[in-house]
């Protein structure tokens, strides 16, 4: 009985250490399995991260590819064609108008750069006023706008600021104000000057209307001026928006050396100290001397006395000035030359305004030749004094024009007339 028990505790033990040794085995296995498993996934993440350097790699990206739906392929790419793209920016067009001051300028200028004219309609209601009709689209457009300060004055510049205006709010890329004679330039500064004789004190109540011009043109709504030879160089100061201040000296310069044959014996002669920079500066060029006259006013367009500075005697005196509007100044300034012994007097201007009884003084005064450029018209002086002569300036505007719509440099026209 004893035998017998013993050997069943003995069996009962050994199937307990059977059985311990069994699961200790599975156990083993299964944390071998465990371990390969794992040791599998990071031989396959490692062959993912280093796709382009082994074959693995190359054949995991190919299974993940095979495993995007190809709903989504599709959709991504109806979706990159259904996005429009982007449209190219354009340069804008150029457009040219031109007001009813200078016509004959403004279609030099389109000539010149190979346009037409653009179309406008200018008109006047029964009360005088100003009404401008634009006749093209000018949405996103260059716009240029040729009038000058001549003739009627106060109508041209409504003109000018309403067709500014009417450019702006038709979303014009950007507006031009082409103002070869700007209006107003002489009223540029308050002098010191008796009011009147009953006044004895000194006083000056007058007002600065050349930056009032400037105010009305940057409200109407221009973004660019270009003018020439502004009575004073310091009425750019008074816009906010760029200014081109172009100079006639090299026309000018081109036709002293065409049409005095004698220029190298010449003096350039200022009729006032206020153009002194200007007469250097042209001297300088011609490697000529250069004289001066001091003016004295009682008033407005009314020269009291004059007194000159320098040595004329026998030689070709040429008068430079910037404008010219009762013409009393330069015919008094070509007596006092005259007299001082000049042989020949020419007078070069920029701006010949001739008003009032201008024509008739230079018909009896000493020149040779009155030379003024076609900022404003001259037809008719021309045909009422043969003394008076034109020089076209139209192609430095243009060429100004052509610049500024290309992003191009204006300096150069400072000192060369474009061909």
């Amino acid at each position: 009985m004893e035998d017998s028990s013993e050997r069943d505790s003995k069996g009962s033990s050994c199937d307990k250490i059977d059985s311990a040794e069994n699961s200790s085995k599975s156990l083993d296995e299964a944390t071998s399995t465990t371990e390969e498993q794992q040791q599998n996934t990071a031989t396959t993440n490692t062959n993912k991260t280093c796709g382009s350097q082994t074959l693995s790699g190359e054949e995991a990206k190919a299974a993940e590819a095979s495993s995007t739906s190809t709903t989504t392929t599709n959709f991504t790419e109806e979706t990159k064609a259904s996005v429009p793209r982007p449209l190219k920016s354009r340069m804008p067009n150029i457009k040219v108008f031109s007001g009813s001051s200078h016509p004959d300028l403004a279609q030099r200028i389109v000539d010149r750069l190979g346009h037409d004219l653009g179309k406008v309609v200018t008109k006047k209601f029964s009360n005088l006023e100003t009404c401008v009709e634009i006749g093209e689209s000018v949405r996103g457009e260059d716009v240029y706008i040729v009038q000058s300060g001549s003739g009627e004055i106060n109508d041209n510049l409504m003109e000018l600021l309403i067709m500014i205006n009417a450019c702006k709010i038709a979303s014009a890329s950007r507006v031009t104000a082409v103002i070869p004679c700007f209006p107003y330039a002489r009223q540029d500064k308050k002098d010191k000057v008796k009011a009147d004789h009953y006044v004895p004190e000194y006083t000056s109540r007058a007002p600065i209307s050349a930056k009032l011009v400037a105010n009305m043109l940057s409200v109407a709504g221009a973004d660019h001026i270009i003018t020439m030879d502004l009575h004073a160089s310091q009425i750019q100061g008074f816009f906010d928006i760029p200014v081109d201040n172009l100079y006639a000296e090299p026309a000018v310069l081109k036709w002293i050396r065409e049409n005095i044959t004698d220029w190298r014996n010449a003096i350039i002669v200022s009729p006032d100290a206020g153009g002194a920079k200007r007469v250097t500066s042209i001297a300088d060029r011609l490697n000529v001397e250069f004289a001066l006259i001091h003016k004295e006013r009682k008033k407005a367009n009314e020269v009291a006395s004059m007194v000159l500075v320098g040595d004329v005697k026998d030689r070709v005196a040429i008068l430079v000035d910037d404008m010219a509007d009762t013409c009393g100044t330069i015919v008094h300034a070509a007596d006092k030359l005259v007299e001082a012994g000049a042989t020949k007097v020419y007078a070069i201007l920029t701006h010949g305004i001739f008003s009032g009884p201008a024509i008739q003084r230079i018909n009896g005064a000493c020149f040779e030749a009155v030379v003024v450029t076609n900022t404003i018209p001259q037809d008719e002086h021309m045909l009422n004094c043969p003394k008076i002569q034109c020089i076209d300036v139209s192609m430095m505007f243009a060429e100004a024009v052509r610049r500024t719509h290309n992003g191009e440099s204006v300096s150069y026209l400072f000192s060369n007339v474009p061909y």
